[in-house]
């Protein structure tokens, strides 16, 4: 049953709806909470507000450092163990895929309107080359769901996929007939990517979450599972770097080997999520969140800059919007790489010296 709207909440003082704005804000970026964690929270800090007649800031002090309090003390481990370095389940992962897909081919067909005109022409080879393009980003989009819920033979096992659905496309464009069919107008087919941004929306996010969340077995899991879920966990959800992740699992199996008597691992460190989360946690986690992000960005950058000079070298292609488009995307990748390496010098540099860290 959905949640009825929260009522919207009338602060007396502008001072007060400034510091709710920042709360808000900081529990959205920084914090890893529950939807509806912060209306829930901000109704309960203006009750208390109004019964005390003070300022915000002098009832609950700094707005940045009461959302992350609010944020350590309320949030389970169980919801945080379940929550990947952007903050998103596996569920919200997959339909922030789906809604980006959904945009990305609204906007390429209005380019191609925008450059070609209304029609569109139709052969076997450009539906072969379109239906390759879509299956390998899908299963590559899943790929990197799988990774981020620590699944990490899934996450192979749809990369093979997504290799051999673009190896297919090219082949096939190569060899079908590259005659015209039938012309289709831009804008139906721009209208293509409404069901994707749709489905966004739509998909049942519990039964989601399940599909990437292996299977436990009815006497629990033994020392072999629990590691290797362990690991897994560290490197994908948590985004540890493959040698600290081994170095944790050996460590959790030295401890085994010097127990007495038939110790198992999940009767001596519990759930395996949570034992991952509490190894995650500390201040080299921001360092991670963002070392992902710089990687992501340089990927992008690279690729769009391959796209740009392939494109600036064919004399055909130098004049059109695409190259534009290319120019563009490049132009903001690399300067969110640039940012994150920014960031991620700064991260370092307070970790090395513990005087710098902020409180």
């Amino acid at each position: 049953m959905s949640k009825s709207p929260a009522p919207e909440i009338s602060w007396a003082r502008k001072e007060d709806e400034d510091w709710a704005d920042t709360v808000q804000v900081r529990l959205a970026l920084d914090e890893e909470v529950p939807v509806g964690f912060a209306e829930e929270v901000l109704a309960e800090a203006h009750q208390l507000v109004e019964e005390a007649g003070q300022p915000a800031r002098e009832v609950f002090g700094d707005p940045a450092a009461y959302a992350r309090s609010v944020a350590a003390e309320r949030v389970s481990e169980t919801y945080r163990a379940g929550i990947d370095t952007r903050g998103m389940r596996p569920a919200e992962r997959l339909g922030a895929a789906l809604g980006s897909m959904g945009f990305l081919l609204f906007a390429v067909f209005g380019l191609v309107w925008i450059q070609d005109g209304l029609w569109v022409g139709v052969n076997w080879a450009s539906v072969a080359t379109f239906t390759g393009i879509g299956v390998g980003v899908s299963a590559g989009c899943v790929a990197f769901v799988a990774r981020a819920a620590g699944l990490f033979r899934g996450m192979w096992w749809f990369l093979a996929g997504a290799a051999a659905a673009f190896a297919g496309a090219v082949t096939l464009a190569g060899t079908l007939s590259d005659e015209r069919l039938f012309r289709v107008p831009a804008p139906v087919l721009m209208l293509a990517g409404v069901p994707l941004a749709v489905a966004a929306f739509l998909l049942p996010e519990e039964r989601i979450n399940r599909w990437f969340t292996p299977a436990r077995p009815a006497d629990g899991l033994d020392d072999e599972q629990w590691l290797a879920r362990l690991d897994g966990l560290l490197r994908g959800r948590h985004g540890m770097k493959a040698a600290e992740a081994r170095a944790h699992v050996a460590e959790v199996r030295q401890h085994l080997a010097a127990a007495t008597g038939d110790a198992r691992a999940e009767h001596a460190f519990g759930d395996v999520e949570i034992y991952a989360l509490r190894l995650s946690e500390g201040p080299r986690r921001q360092q991670r969140v963002t070392r992902q992000k710089f990687y992501g960005a340089l990927a992008s950058a690279v690729l769009f800059g391959v796209l740009t000079v392939d494109s600036l070298l064919d004399p055909h292609d130098r004049s059109s919007g695409w190259v534009a488009c290319y120019v563009g995307a490049f132009g903001c990748a690399a300067w969110g790489a640039v940012g994150e390496w920014r960031t991620l010098r700064k991260q370092r540099a307070a970790l090395a010296d513990p005087a710098a860290r902020k409180p």
